[in-house]
């Protein structure tokens, strides 16, 4: 049904940078949250998510053409609970863009259903392939 593009890029990719933050903690996050326009922290990675919460926002951002950062908190128990911490928010997956939470599966799921998402795609310069789709318009979804 989707396209068996890569869209996002692993968490491997961000830690290979030298980070003066400790993992786990509030500066730690912050920089991964702001280093790509859409971040996913979620169980498993978009190839093969590790349950229906994770796949549900995996398959919402890949019929938007969203390209974005994502985290498996299952590879460390620090950025599984410090995650948790950090937005105030108990469950997996979280979505952030533009550095400000977004919210887990339902709430990226609500925004999807009653177009929400696609406006806040659109104030940090990405344009949905929904939107792309039913316009006809080319954007840049980076």
């Amino acid at each position: 049904m989707f396209a068996a593009t890569r869209k996002y890029r692993p968490i491997t990719s961000v830690l290979s940078r030298t980070w003066s933050a400790q993992v786990g903690t509030k500066e730690y996050f912050e920089k991964l949250v702001n280093n790509s326009k859409v971040v996913v922290f979620m169980k498993g990675t978009p190839d093969v998510p590790r349950c229906g919460f994770s796949n549900a926002v995996v398959q919402i951002l890949r019929m938007h053409g969203v390209t974005y950062d994502a985290h498996n908190v299952l590879t460390d128990e620090d950025v599984r609970q410090g995650i948790k911490e950090f937005s105030q928010w108990p469950t997996i997956p979280q979505v952030f863009v533009n550095g400000e939470f977004i919210g887990g599966c339902d709430i990226l799921l609500q925004m999807h259903q009653n177009g929400e998402l696609i406006e806040e795609l659109q104030k940090v310069g990405i344009t949905s392939s929904l939107l792309e789709a039913e316009t006809g318009n080319k954007g840049d979804n980076k």
